[in-house]
């Protein structure tokens, strides 16, 4: 039985991902091209270095050191999904927070866990103000389908430090 709780900062170590399964083989992209979307064979197995899971680590910290929040999914104690947002509001409306990660074990993908993840992130960010949820999402199109389902559309006010940071990734938002 999967169960879902909040994390605590003194939780976060690379210790914590030692089954989680990041590797996610990509082979169609949505991607912006002149002003319209085109999906875009771009074939490659997306997946973490050790250095990408030390930086998540202090990444997650961070978040939770400054205010935000960290919520997982554990199966037989083993972190098999997680989903994080920031605590400070952005736009030109302040009315964004911003859901800086959110990912599924590949062993447990298509069983609900995204959703439940996806859904407690949009009930914290509601009870801190928030009218949207920002996202700077993967492009690949099972991640796009994903929050195209969790009512994502393309996001009215880009973030320009997202975009520069991932030129590729799908700027969205989902309202609250």
């Amino acid at each position: 039985m999967i169960q879902y709780r909040q994390l605590n900062k003194d939780e976060i170590s690379r210790e914590l991902f030692k089954n989680f399964i990041r590797r996610q083989n990509v082979t169609l992209c949505r991607r912006r091209e002149q002003g319209a979307w085109v999906l875009k064979s771009d074939p490659f197995i997306d997946d973490w270095s050790e250095e990408d899971y030390v930086f998540l680590v202090k990444c997650l910290k961070n978040t939770i050191s400054s205010g935000g929040v960290v919520y997982a999914a554990f199966l037989n104690g083993y972190l098999k999904g997680f989903v994080s947002v920031e605590s400070k509001l952005f736009g030109k409306k302040e009315n964004y927070l911003d859901l800086s990660s959110i990912h599924v074990s590949e062993d447990m993908r298509g069983q609900g866990i995204g959703r439940i993840l996806f859904l407690s992130a949009k009930e914290w960010a509601k009870k801190k103000n928030a009218e949207k949820l920002y996202i700077s999402a993967h492009s690949a199109v099972e991640t796009q389908a994903f929050y195209k389902a969790m009512g994502c559309v393309e996001a009215e006010e880009y973030d320009q430090k997202h975009v520069e940071a991932e030129p590729y990734d799908c700027q969205l938002e989902c309202r609250l």
